[in-house]
């Protein structure tokens, strides 16, 4: 080869690999899937929590309940599972809120993986307690 432009060799249309530490991360998961979850879990936030606002501080006399009222709100059959709801709703929607900024620190795929996993074992937790204490109150009239 004498450096002149018609003795180099054809391209093949592939290109040289990176090396190992350049090369882009494969993700197991779509990112786009956590940001759907966050958006649905925020709309129904606002509908849920509008609708908890409105009965346990808007329609009852003086602003608040006492333990009583709170137990007679609780026990209706349409409000318990709007209050579970709520619950598990605010718990995934904040819990995804704090991954998503974690994330933004630039963690390996290995790392995001074990900070999701802990993230949930936290709002399984989490919507265990609160449906426990609920139980709890429904049954101890």
């Amino acid at each position: 080869m004498t450096g002149r432009v018609d003795e180099l060799p054809e391209p093949t249309g592939r290109s040289l690999p990176l090396p190992e530490r350049w090369a882009p991360e494969q993700q197991e998961t779509i990112p786009g899937v956590s940001w759907a979850w966050q958006a649905i879990t925020g709309v129904l936030l606002l509908v849920l929590l509008t609708l908890h606002m409105i009965a346990n501080h808007f329609v009852v006399q003086g602003g608040l309940r006492d333990y009583q009222q709170v137990i007679d709100y609780i026990t209706n059959p349409v409000i318990l599972p709007l209050e579970t709801l709520f619950l598990v709703v605010v718990s995934w929607h904040g819990l995804l809120g704090l991954r998503a900024v974690i994330f933004d620190f630039g963690l390996s795929a290995r790392a995001e993986r074990i900070v999701t996993r802990v993230f949930v074992a936290i709002w399984v937790v989490t919507v265990i307690y609160g449906v426990t204490l609920l139980a709890i109150l429904v049954t101890h009239r």
